[in-house]
């Protein structure tokens, strides 16, 4: 089966350690960015985040690297879910940042 990849750079200025903290502490937000919502799960190797997304009864496989100054993240969109690639970049571009490094620690 082909897949439709995306591939977005999220600059930030927050350095590696705090990004990766934010990221774990609001990964639970991806369950509804996609329409319908979604299932995930995710598991870290080091500063990659490994993520499978189960959304409208297809998985996309992610990765999110965290680097200093950056997080690349990399999609892979299986069948219905890849003729919504652009879309889901979109998003991706547009709220990103929000979704993935917003700050829990101070509510």
């Amino acid at each position: 089966m082909s897949t439709q990849p995306i591939h977005v750079d999220l600059p930030h200025k927050l350095g590696r350690t705090e990004a990766r903290r934010r990221i774990a502490d609001n990964i639970h937000k991806l369950t509804s960015f996609f329409p319908g919502g979604a299932a995930v799960t995710h598991e870290w190797q080091g500063d990659r985040l490994d993520l499978v997304i189960a959304a409208m009864g297809q998985s996309a496989e992610a990765r999110l690297e965290v680097e200093d100054a950056l997080v690349r993240v990399h999609v892979a969109l299986p069948g219905l879910l890849a003729m919504m690639a652009r879309p889901i970049e979109a998003a991706l571009r547009s709220k990103g940042s929000e979704l993935l490094l917003e700050d829990r620690s101070k509510k």
